[in-house]
């Protein structure tokens, strides 16, 4: 955890205006109850950081905390560990979700309470629903045509997300830039629309990880332990699809961190829930940190979509453990 919140503050103190590191850390103290830093850095920097930089970093530390916890959670209740929000499809379906709220003429806040979560909810929820429904024959579900039909959801939840940007927004290019993925633009409003769903999540799935140990052995050993294995996959699954959509409907739509997050701690950890989805959150978060930073600063003064440059890792990531799936029985 450590190590996120260094990377964190690293990441903030780079960019465009180079801030240094122990100024960025001082300034960001000076705000807490408590703690007063006399510093003669200009008023400049702590706007950009306290209005830019810190909302930023912070949404993509929850952001990649959100998915890699989703991502464990599916590998687990899937017992497969090529299981991830964009593979199965719950990405796309809640990215549809929230455009129908952002293209369409349904308020996007009502009393103060964003619905674009709420749809992108609904939106995932409905893409699982089907691609397990389809997936699941005879009492087990075959990872490769789960994928497939996660594949397949993927594809048509992204048609009808390019038709209706198409035929209902005249200017798609914010919409767009949005689904690839991006922090750009990220504000205090953004994190505290997530921070809810992430922590209801967290708080759902978290107290799993001995019961997701016991559904690794098959349906029968599980059932014989006590375990509901119906119940829990439903709690799990919608646990998992709500942190999913509540991440996608602030950032957009960002590849394969649920994919490589859990799998690093694995190699590093062990495959034990109660190791693996608390660091697959911290891992996650810290992969999207650097993700972020690389977007921001590898083409600077542009800035090139977070969803590119996970996807560029994530995908040769994903061929690798394809090529291992042949030891794996699917």
């Amino acid at each position: 955890m450590a190590v996120v919140v260094v990377l964190a503050l690293v990441a903030a103190s780079l960019g465009s205006v180079s801030i240094p590191l122990g100024d960025a850390v001082r300034i960001g103290l000076d705000r807490l109850p408590g703690i007063e830093f006399t510093g003669d850095w200009p008023q400049s920097w702590e706007t950009i950081l306290w209005q830019l930089r810190f909302p930023r970093v912070i949404l993509a530390v929850m952001v990649g905390a959100s998915l890699g916890l989703a991502g464990a959670t599916y590998q687990g209740v899937f017992r497969n560990p090529l299981a991830d929000p964009y593979l199965i499809g719950v990405a796309a379906g809640a990215g549809l979700g929230a455009t129908v709220v952002l293209v369409s003429p349904i308020p996007t806040y009502v009393g103060g309470f964003s619905l674009v979560p709420i749809a992108a909810f609904i939106g995932g929820l409905l893409a699982i629903t089907v691609a397990y429904g389809v997936s699941h024959i005879d009492g087990s579900t075959p990872v490769t045509v789960l994928i497939l039909a996660g594949v397949a959801m993927a594809s048509l939840a992204s048609a009808i997300t390019t038709f209706l940007m198409i035929v209902v927004s005249p200017d798609v290019r914010p919409i767009l830039w949005w689904l690839l993925g991006t922090f750009n633009g990220s504000t205090w409003k953004d994190v505290w629309i997530l921070v809810p769903y992430f922590v209801l999540a967290a708080v759902v799935i978290l107290p799993h990880a001995r019961i997701l140990n016991v559904l690794q052995l098959d349906r029968w050993q599980a059932t014989q332990l006590g375990v509901n294995v119906e119940r829990t996959n439903l709690v799990l699954l919608v646990a998992a699809s709500l942190a999913t959509a509540a991440a996608v409907s602030v950032s957009g739509l960002i590849l394969f961190v649920g994919l490589i997050a859990p799998h690093i701690v694995r190699l590093i950890w062990g495959p034990n829930h109660r190791a693996l989805l608390p660091m697959a959150m911290v891992v996650g978060g810290g992969f999207l940190v650097l993700a972020d930073l690389g977007a921001r600063m590898v083409l600077q003064p542009q800035e090139i979509p977070i969803g590119v440059i996970t996807a560029l890792c994530g995908a040769p990531f994903f061929i690798y453990l394809l090529r291992r799936a042949r030891r794996w029985r699917v």
